[in-house]
């Protein structure tokens, strides 16, 4: 995909949508670090109705990790994997406390060094509640990337190679937000809506649905 393409792909989107988010329900680094770990494997609308309880209680790391494994567990046993999260989570605040006086670190190295934060966990961090010009690949980018030709790649870590590299500087910040919505109601896995895509003329996908 030539590079004037994409840069009308990225200026279509931020004119559809200009000042995208996370759906993810938050108000803090730490409760924000604490969704997107419950989100593995879960959708975001379940993880919301968890933690609207969840962090109405136990809105820092001393109050969950005061509620311990267990009590953890009553806040979010309605999310999959919750018996491993709950473990990671409560780890976490423990780590959080000892190590960075309960701030969450803004380094990629201490990020990914908390129980159950990968690179793309550790991205999400980065670029939603720091404003770092990350984007994290997750099944909808990577198959978005893929199938407009994009950033096409084999692998996620390829894949957020290639967008960082070419996407241009000042849609950076966004990118992730723009991508995933795309993918989650738009370009989906088995029905792609491209009779509703704003971006269809300039995707190169071959297969479009009309």
């Amino acid at each position: 995909m030539s590079p004037a393409r994409r840069r009308r792909i990225y200026e279509r989107l931020q004119a559809a949508n200009p000042a995208p988010t996370t759906e993810l329900e938050y108000e803090t680094p730490f409760q924000l670090l604490v969704a997107v770990i419950l989100s593995a494997q879960a959708t975001d609308t379940g993880v919301n109705r968890a933690t609207r309880r969840l962090f109405a209680d136990a809105p820092d790391p001393a109050r969950m990790l005061a509620l311990g494994e267990e009590g953890l567990r009553q806040y979010i046993r309605t999310i999959g994997l919750f018996n491993t999260k709950a473990t990671n989570i409560i780890r976490t605040c423990g780590i959080l406390l000892q190590e960075h006086g309960g701030k969450v670190p803004r380094s990629r190295e201490d990020l990914e060094a908390l129980p159950g934060v990968g690179r793309k966990t550790a991205n999400v961090v980065l670029n939603t509640a720091f404003g770092e010009p990350t984007i994290a690949v997750d099944t909808h980018i990577f198959r978005v990337a893929n199938r407009t030709g994009l950033a096409p790649g084999g692998s996620v870590r390829e894949v957020e190679d290639r967008l960082l590299k070419c996407t241009p500087r000042e849609f950076l910040q966004d990118a992730h937000h723009w991508l995933i919505l795309h993918g989650r109601y738009v370009c989906k896995a088995r029905t792609p809506l491209c009779s509703d895509c704003l971006i269809a003329d300039l995707c190169e996908y071959p297969d479009k649905r009309h």
